[in-house]
């Protein structure tokens, strides 16, 4: 079992950033891939970015692509979510999720994927 707990949510005002943790505890994380979704009021849950085991293989939804940033911290079992520039529009909970599985690529966007999850945080943006 994996537990999976997000912090760093917060209000900002748009343009501005926030840096998200997801730590996670019970097991060595280092063998799980880790996505980040978000959810908006009113909208389905949707795919932000993950990045595989060894940190070397990532992939961004087109909507965060180069504002967001994700990486981990394999010592310190965690992953962040750097996100700058943002916008109104990125307002939601925020998400982390985890699935143990040891492969050299990224880009696995369906929440079904994944096993483990996270509580959520909340990101408020500010027109």
């Amino acid at each position: 079992q994996v537990q999976l707990v997000e912090s760093g949510g917060g209000l900002v005002q748009a343009g501005g950033s926030l840096r998200l943790s997801c730590a996670a505890s019970g097991r060595t994380f280092r063998n799980y891939a880790v996505g980040w979704f978000r959810q908006a009021p009113g909208k389905e849950r949707e795919f932000v970015v993950d990045i595989n085991w060894s940190g070397m293989k990532t992939y961004y939804a087109d909507s965060v692509k180069g504002r967001f940033t994700i990486s981990r911290d394999n010592a310190k079992n965690t992953v962040y979510l750097q996100m700058n520039s943002l916008l109104p529009e990125d307002t939601a909970v925020y998400y982390c999720a985890a699935k143990r599985f040891v492969v050299n690529s990224a880009g696995y966007q369906t929440e079904s994927f994944y096993d483990y999850w996270g509580q959520g945080t909340q990101v408020t943006v500010s027109s």
